[in-house]
């Protein structure tokens, strides 16, 4: 099948001389996504491929950064390379995002744990614990991944979780997990794990601030919610 290359359009349909003459930020999200195909086939061109990639997530990023390489390659002229560049594109954008957030992390409330936290873990299809790390002026001194699981539980380790904690010098933890179903209630193993991790603390003179429960669009908080 004969692929048509960007080479061959018009300069106005040229999304990397666009780029070029005009600036990154007069792309379109079909643009950019056509600049990573590269090229089209005999009946659309990249543009139109990505358009049509767009259309199917209701031109919604972040649904289509939970498209896995399998889903991409079930469009008619994307191969398995063409889906690894966007999965691999997707994957540094949320990456940045996640890094700009925590350039100076310092926190005050429920919503700034969120901010760190919601663009990491929050679209996961699976759940992830994770645990930030404070010192006595509430800066995040390291975050880390505790444990990772299926589509409903996830195993944690108390002992490990305060190991890094005791080599940090943490005087304070906030643990943090997502619900890959977007329920934000918590469960009586969500409680009862809250209790422990916290009592465990408090033998170690380190102390649990708050437990967020974190889906793509909201979260919930143990400390606002007064059952800490």
């Amino acid at each position: 099948m004969k692929k048509i290359s960007i080479k061959s359009w018009a300069l106005d349909d040229r999304p990397r001389e666009k780029l070029l003459l005009k600036g990154k930020s007069t792309l379109s999200d079909a643009e950019l996504i056509a600049i990573l195909i590269g090229s089209g086939n005999r009946d659309e061109s990249a543009v139109g491929l990505a358009k049509r990639i767009l259309v199917s997530v209701n031109n919604d990023l972040s649904s289509l950064a939970k498209l896995s390489v399998e889903e991409l390659m079930k469009f008619k002229g994307i191969g398995e390379a063409k889906a690894i560049s966007i999965v691999t594109a997707l994957e540094f954008g949320k990456r940045r995002q996640f890094e700009e957030k925590v350039i100076t992390p310092k926190i005050s409330s429920s919503k700034d744990v969120a901010k760190i936290m919601l663009p990491l873990i929050g679209d996961l299809q699976h759940e992830e614990f994770w645990v930030l790390y404070l010192n006595n002026s509430n800066k995040v001194l390291a975050k880390h991944q505790l444990s990772k699981g299926g589509f409903t539980a996830t195993l944690v380790d108390i002992r490990l979780l305060y190991k890094r904690g005791l080599e940090l010098s943490s005087i304070g933890i906030i643990v943090c997990h997502n619900h890959p179903s977007g329920k934000l209630e918590p469960s009586r193993s969500d409680i009862e794990l809250t209790q422990k991790i916290k009592k465990a603390g408090e033998t170690l003179d380190i102390k649990l601030l708050d437990h967020l429960i974190i889906t793509e669009k909201a979260y919930f908080s143990f400390a606002d919610e007064s059952i800490l």
